[in-house]
């Protein structure tokens, strides 16, 4: 029997993963801090992401391991959250990895959330896997704290891979339900000085890059990203046309700080420059079905 575990997977990225997968895999099983249960096939198990309570052992005989565990970066900066947002990735990834070895038979393929904000604020570079700049601030310093927990313990019979995953475009979830709703609004103009590149991927995309992973077996890091960054400013243009609003007023700097401040949010998470680029993925022989922004906008907006 064929086996998938997603640690943490009931959000938006999880239902995503299941709905690619689920005629894939005789079971999935997904790891949640929820009620254990059975819904429409699929098997829901209780954990903390801390400590062995039980589920660890459904890690017995599974193909693939995919951890999305850790809190989410759409927050305030404050002290508390730090921690949390820092803990919260090296504790799922510590545990699974102590489970994996713990198991007779352990997962053949762990597959390990990471993220491309782990490269530096770049205008002028395109960072790739090989040749990519890591900086030092708190969002780089915590990629790179949570990738080190990952490889640092070795796990003899299982592969692994850190997913760098850019921010992935979908119908029903992640950042571009609210960036299409500014659009509509009217304000859907550069954010910033809009010079800043977005790094982005959709949703099946994103699907379809860790399916290709696990079948070519692809370790290491691994940039979950498109081939082509585009700059802010030509991303809301874009996103202006599909939602047919023929202007947006321009959000500048100290607006959006003030406005992330009120919302609850951080201003770098639109303002940082993620210039990222597939190169591993493109040397490996994947084929992005949406290439281009203009391209999955027109399939993410109806």
């Amino acid at each position: 029997m064929k086996k998938l575990i997603i640690a943490a997977g009931t959000g938006f990225l999880g239902q995503v993963l299941v709905d690619h997968f689920k005629d894939k895999f005789d079971k999935i099983v997904i790891l949640t801090r929820g009620k254990s249960k059975i819904v429409n096939g699929i098997k829901y198990v209780n954990w903390n992401a801390k400590s062995f309570s039980g589920w660890e052992k459904e890690l017995e005989n599974a193909a693939v391991l995919i951890n999305l565990a850790g809190k989410s970066v759409d927050c305030r900066y404050t002290r508390e959250n730090k921690r949390e947002i820092l803990l919260s990735r090296i504790e799922s990834t510590k545990i699974l990895n102590k489970a994996i070895l713990a198991c007779k038979n352990p997962p053949k393929h762990f597959l390990n959330s990471s993220t491309s904000t782990i490269y530096r604020f770049s205008l002028d570079k395109e960072m790739d896997e090989e040749n990519g700049e890591i900086g030092n601030d708190f969002s780089m310093n915590i990629a790179q704290s949570w990738e080190k927990a990952f490889f640092k313990t070795e796990t003899p019979n299982t592969l692994k891979t850190a997913l760098r995953t850019s921010i992935v475009l979908g119908k029903n979830g992640g950042a571009l339900i609210p960036l299409k709703t500014l659009a509509k609004f009217g304000l859907g103009g550069k954010q910033g000085k809009g010079n800043q590149f977005v790094s982005w991927i959709h949703e099946l995309d994103f699907a379809r890059a860790i399916d290709f992973i696990m079948e070519k077996e692809v370790t290491g890091v691994v940039n979950l990203v498109s081939p082509k960054p585009i700059r802010n400013e030509n991303f809301m243009a874009l996103l202006r046309k599909e939602v047919r609003v023929p202007f947006g007023i321009p959000i500048n700097t100290f607006l959006l700080k003030v406005g992330s401040f009120f919302i609850r949010t951080e201003s770098e998470l639109v303002l940082k420059s993620r210039n990222v680029i597939p190169k591993r993925l493109l040397e490996s022989g994947f084929k992005f079905e949406f290439d281009s922004l203009e391209k999955a906008l027109k399939n993410l907006i109806k």
